[in-house]
């Protein structure tokens, strides 16, 4: 907990407490990791902590203390949330992930689970520095790109986006974003809200880039970056399904330059003619995002305009005919994510053989919006979750050959 200073304290007598779903129960020693580094700790704005008494009672702290939670790195899975109350009039929290965090053992823990040890995104200061002065030697080559100004502005200079580094220092991932339209409104969109209680971090692609701009920036990454990936679909656009003609003329050109690579595509899958146009042009891998599968409560969360669910399981099996490298960005939150009727329709994708790996990343938003969203899509949802790790482990005996992970693989990892 934290005092109206800002200084973090640990409370003698309680025992630390973490939100599953819609309970609020003690931390399980064994499901704790120490803080990983390039992790952030917030304060929760008009929030009180939650403690369990020895005698294992849920208590409420007060005297102006403030729930404090741990935001993770990359590569990392919330197994818990934040305990806490909220009192009347608190803002609605920013979108992240509120990972539940306490004192022990000498240092700050989360409740948290590693599923990815890639280091792509692990950016230094002297990598975002030699970024920064890359974007302007990029600048002075490429004057009228408005994709190298877009993604060097905006978002190495701007938002520091580790993706958006890793371009301007030719490694690993790049970015290609392209759409400024979207046909869903989701709820934890980071680049466009509807609601005027929750803010948008980044700002959306005001352009469509040209074939010419495109090939610019993606076919020198793949000539010659080491495990050389593109992706089309980023945080600062819409959905890139709805620039499937501009993709696939794009994919052509890159390939008449260069074999060399993986070209990706992030999306929510919502076209699947798109899927199969872009698979032809020469797409090598493709990852498509939902919150559930289960199609009331990935209805509530993405919005949709003009598609459904059963688009997106159909370009998932449009995706594994064309043979392509298919994984599921399957957003999750602990207590909703693992409970039993969400196992069973995961189980239902899981074993049409639509998927070869499951990205497994916090769904970044305010706890109790999603939770008023679920108990509108779900009101019937009572049994007990399983515990996120424990669905894991579930998964991963039943389903052995589906990997698990954090990032998008290119197409020669899996």
């Amino acid at each position: 907990m934290a005092d109206a200073n800002g200084t973090i304290t640990d409370r003698p007598g309680l025992a630390a407490a973490g939100r599953n779903g819609f309970a609020v129960e003690p931390l399980a020693p064994e499901s704790l990791i120490p803080l990983p580094a390039q992790s952030r700790i917030f304060l929760l704005p008009g929030r009180s902590p939650i403690g369990i008494t020895r005698a294992g009672k849920i208590t409420l702290v007060e005297n102006g203390k403030i729930a404090v939670a741990a935001f993770l790195p990359p590569g990392y899975v919330a197994l818990a949330l934040a305990a806490y109350s909220t009192r009347p009039g608190a803002p609605a929290l920013p979108l992240y992930c509120y990972c539940a965090l306490c004192w022990f053992k000498g240092k700050f823990h989360v409740s948290a689970l590693r599923v990815d040890r890639d280091q792509r995104h692990c950016i230094s200061p002297r990598d975002q520095l030699c970024a920064e002065r890359a974007v302007g030697r990029w600048l002075k080559k490429y004057p009228g790109n408005r994709l190298v100004a877009h993604h060097g502005i905006n978002c190495v200079k701007k938002y520091a986006c580790p993706n958006a580094v890793n371009l301007f220092l030719r490694r690993r991932e790049a970015p290609v974003a392209v759409s400024g339209g979207c046909n869903a409104a989701c709820l934890g969109c980071i680049s466009r809200q509807e609601s005027c209680d929750v803010r948008a971090p980044m700002q959306r692609i005001d352009f469509t880039p040209s074939v010419s701009e495109i090939v610019a920036i993606a076919a020198p990454h793949l000539e010659r970056a080491p495990h050389a990936i593109v992706s089309f679909g980023q945080g600062c656009e819409g959905e890139p399904l709805l620039r499937a003609n501009l993709i696939a003329q794009a994919i052509r050109a890159i390939r008449r330059r260069t074999k060399r690579g993986t070209i990706h595509l992030n999306t929510n899958g919502s076209i699947p003619v798109a899927v199969a146009k872009l698979a032809e042009a020469g797409l090598n891998s493709i990852r498509i995002s939902l919150n559930s599968a289960r199609p009331e409560l990935y209805a509530a969360y993405y919005r949709p305009r003009g598609y459904s669910f059963r688009d997106v399981v159909k370009s998932f099996r449009v995706a594994r005919s064309a043979g392509l490298l298919i994984s599921a960005n399957y957003l999750t939150f602990p207590g909703i994510t693992d409970t039993p009727a969400e196992y069973s329709a995961l189980c239902g994708l899981l074993e049409k053989d639509l998927v070869d790996m499951i990205q497994w990343r916090n769904l970044n938003i305010d706890p109790e919006i999603y939770l008023k969203t679920v108990r509108r899509a779900c009101p019937r949802e009572r049994r007990r979750p399983l515990g996120l790790q424990a669905l894991m482990e579930r998964i991963h005996r039943q389903y052995p050959g589906i990997k698990f992970g954090y990032f998008n693989p290119s197409a020669q990892q899996v």
